[in-house]
């Protein structure tokens, strides 16, 4: 039976909602893969044409390396059938891999910052940089292999990572996430094959650290509400903290692009910038005040709530994402002055009121309603996040055992 060679957009989707373009081999009719290390949006898939829509900023670019990909496959395929040697769409796939996705860690790295880069991912985009730079730096090599990335490679890695560069445990972690992020790759496209994988059982096992997280308690949010006397930018980061405790800990990135618009029927309707999810949240009334208090800025129903973003270039998601972060760093600047005025001993930062929220939250509102409020994606993830903030089990026992069972 003849062999075929397609290009198709597989169905499972990674944990960006993005889905990856492979090269559909097929024997005999069993069918394999090889995977290009592209993922795209399913609505830029044109599957008649088996190719990549207009609307992909990167459309040009994709469909090109898909003819040059394809054009290679099917040399190869011809090379083969003309030795009258393949039996299998496996053999064919081993052939036909090795001359495509003959790359380097570096290339495969680049390729996966630019995918980032494309689908505005710039948070992780900058992160993982930083990341991928310090496995280059430590390797000395600007070609390094797969091969060379085993298990000792990796554990001296991490020691280069805390002697250093002074990494904490979890930043070793996350250097290493993105590590094996891009060697499953590798493996998908064909690069390395999976018995040369360094993570695992009786390998590099990756495992978070338990990180302790400390919310305020409902008198020191109290004694945030009653704060007075402030200077102009003292209140107007209050406002930004407590606009986001009262809804359920929003990012401070979601918070500073709301619209007016976003507002209506006393509800908040929105779109998270983290994963896209649109939700719509009742306003509590101590919100109102603090809305009021904008209004004279107000330039057309459209206008942006909060000043950070009003001159932000929204065409460019690095400059909005620069504004969000500089914002951010000036707020945990005047929060610090804030709680010292309000005799709070805890660190106050803004990501502190997302952790305010579980803790005074505790175990009284059910975990299926956290998760919508907190917009994950699992249960798993608010099930565990909320654990950080339910003592009264422990407490219980610890009090029944020191006072006798009285």
């Amino acid at each position: 039976m003849a062999s075929s060679i397609k290009i198709t957009l597989r169905n499972k989707q990674n944990k960006d909602g993005l889905f990856p373009i492979a090269i559909r081999i097929t024997k005999n009719r069993k069918s394999t893969f090889i995977y290009t290390g592209h993922y795209i949006d399913k609505k830029h898939w044109d599957s008649k044409k088996a190719n990549v829509k207009k609307s992909h900023p990167n459309s040009v670019r994709l469909n090109n390396l898909i003819a040059s990909k394809l054009a290679e496959a099917h040399k190869t395929l011809i090379d083969l059938q003309a030795n009258d040697n393949v039996i299998s769409s496996k053999q064919i796939k081993n052939q036909i891999a090795s001359p495509i996705n003959n790359k380097s860690f570096n290339e495969v790295a680049k390729e996966y910052i630019e995918e980032l880069k494309t689908n505005n991912k710039l948070t992780r985009m900058t992160s993982d940089q930083v990341r991928i730079n310090h496995v280059i730096e430590f390797s000395k090599s600007n070609d390094l292999q797969f091969r060379e990335i085993d298990e000792d490679f990796l554990r001296r890695f991490m020691s280069f990572l805390k002697a250093k560069k002074s990494n904490s445990q979890r930043s070793v972690v996350n250097a290493l996430v993105v590590i094996r992020t891009l060697y499953n790759r590798a493996i998908k496209m064909g690069v390395i094959e999976r018995k040369f994988y360094p993570f695992g059982r009786d390998k590099i096992k990756i495992k978070y650290p338990e990180t302790e997280k400390i919310g305020l308690s409902v008198s020191e949010v109290e004694a945030l509400e009653t704060l007075d006397n402030l200077t102009p930018q003292e209140q107007h980061t209050l406002n930004i903290w407590l606009f986001s405790f009262y809804l359920a800990g929003m990012r401070v990135a979601d918070v500073l692009k709301i619209r007016w618009s976003d507002i209506y029927d006393d509800r908040l309707h929105y779109r998270m910038n983290k994963n896209e999810k649109v939700l719509s949240l009742k306003l509590p009334k101590k919100l109102f005040p603090i809305l009021k208090s904008y209004e004279h800025d107000k330039q057309n129903s459209h206008d942006f709530i909060f000043p950070e973003m009003k001159k932000a270039n929204l065409k460019n998601p690095q400059d909005v994402l620069a504004k969000t972060k500089t914002a951010t760093k000036k707020f945990n600047k005047y929060l610090e002055r804030l709680a010292k005025k309000a005799k709070i001993s805890k660190k106050l930062t803004m990501h502190i009121a997302r952790h305010t929220f579980g803790n005074i939250s505790g175990d009284t509102i059910p975990i299926q309603t956290l998760q919508r409020l907190y917009r994950h994606s699992s249960i798993t993830t608010t099930i565990n996040y909320q654990a950080n903030f339910i003592h009264k089990d422990f407490d219980e026992a610890l009090d029944k055992v020191v006072n006798f069972g009285k």
